[in-house]
């Protein structure tokens, strides 16, 4: 298109390809005598890993205010990174010294594209080889196709949260894409794992009970951390010395709205904010009742590797407690702000596999298929 200069984005392609090598060559290497699905298994294992990592980065880019790091989109005033575009950087960061614009910032804007391209070129190549390998794995090509699509997604999602200026719906929605990412790589990961005891049908609704519940319950706190809401509600259990608070829960969830600008419900005021971060926290009780039942009930089972996974998600649930608390009590402290979203995040991996073992009516009926064959 004549007057669109698509040098910077072609630079910043190449350079996510140059930097997707690395982990690319360390997993070609490692697995290069092994078969081709445990090949392709490794290699959602290790996309997975930089997709859980990239969600905690994109928090920790929340957390420092570094949204707007580089105000454009996909480079830094045009280049590939900061450093060619000192000259701007400099300039923000003179008329606004503690400005949205700063060196720090801006890298730490810039690490969060590059680690968002780099995992976006694995899922490209996971997507391309689960095609030309479809009649050889146990997993469904459909899988690593729509996780490329939604990466896709996911990127215009990052998109407009920075031409958007932090529009709350957009970031929350950015959260949220992360979280639909990891459950996608997890599906996939788990269709791997071919010798797995079956899942009751009882204990397979519960685990979708609780993924439903921590998907909203993720969505809230998205919303609470993009409204800046986190401590709107001092104390703990009560809210700002009261069980009760005064709260407007029209403006706090009127959803089209700028960051800080009135809606058509009225102005942002500080009973809204209450009542966002005042909905996260009761809702945090339905999250310990049903993720804890599910847990304790995986606990009981014989297989071994189903108890494990009845305690990973024990112990992620005590943490996402002593993690929210230590939010509001102590003041939101980075370490656990980013405590938190990762807490949320494994939640959401581990309950997937726990979704991914075969129902126990498709389980017996591949052993009675097995039985009449023989």
């Amino acid at each position: 298109m004549p007057g669109v200069d698509f040098a910077p984005t072609l630079r910043l392609l190449l350079m996510a390809a140059v930097i997707a090598l690395l982990p690319l060559s360390w997993w070609w290497l490692r697995q290069r005598g092994a078969d081709t699905p445990a090949r392709l298994a490794a290699l959602t294992a290790l996309t997975l890993f930089l997709t859980f990592d990239l969600v905690v980065f994109g928090a920790f880019t929340r957390l420092t205010d570094s949204g707007l790091g580089c105000p454009d989109w996909p480079g830094c005033y045009g280049h590939a990174s900061p450093l060619g575009a000192a000259v701007h950087i400099d300039a923000a960061q003179a008329a606004v010294p503690s400005g949205p614009v700063t060196w720090n910032k801006a890298w730490i804007e810039m690490i969060h594209r590059y680690l968002a391209m780099t995992v976006g070129v694995l899922i490209v190549v996971l997507a391309a080889a689960s095609w030309l390998e479809r009649r050889r794995l146990p997993v469904s090509p459909a899988w690593p196709a729509l996780t490329l699509l939604w990466v896709v997604a996911q990127g215009l999602f990052g998109k407009y949260t920075v031409t958007l200026k932090l529009y709350p719906a957009i970031v929350t929605l950015h959260l949220i894409g992360g979280m639909v990412l990891l459950a996608l790589l997890a599906r996939q990961h788990g269709a791997y794992r071919v010798r797995v005891a079956a899942l009751p049908g009882p204990l397979r609704s519960l685990a979708l009970l609780a993924l439903a519940v921590v998907a909203l319950q993720v969505s809230l706190g998205g919303w609470v951390s993009t409204n800046y809401a986190v401590l709107a509600c001092t104390g703990f259990p009560q809210c700002n010395g009261q069980w009760w608070p005064s709260a407007d829960f029209n403006v706090g969830f009127t959803l089209l709205r700028g960051l800080g600008e009135p809606g058509s419900t009225g102005p942002m005021t500080l009973d809204a904010l209450v009542a966002i971060h005042l909905t996260h926290r009761i809702f945090a009780g339905a999250v310990l009742c049903v993720v804890g039942l599910l847990a304790a009930l995986l606990l009981k089972k014989s297989d071994a590797r189903v108890r494990h996974l009845g305690g990973v998600l024990a112990m992620l649930l005590l943490a996402q407690i002593g993690s929210g608390m230590a939010n509001v009590v102590l003041g939101w402290p980075m370490v656990a702000a980013l405590g938190h979203t990762a807490g949320a995040a494994g939640l959401v991996l581990t309950l997937t596999l726990v979704l991914a073992r075969p129902a126990a009516h498709a389980a017996a009926g591949v052993h009675h298929r097995v039985v009449a064959a023989a």
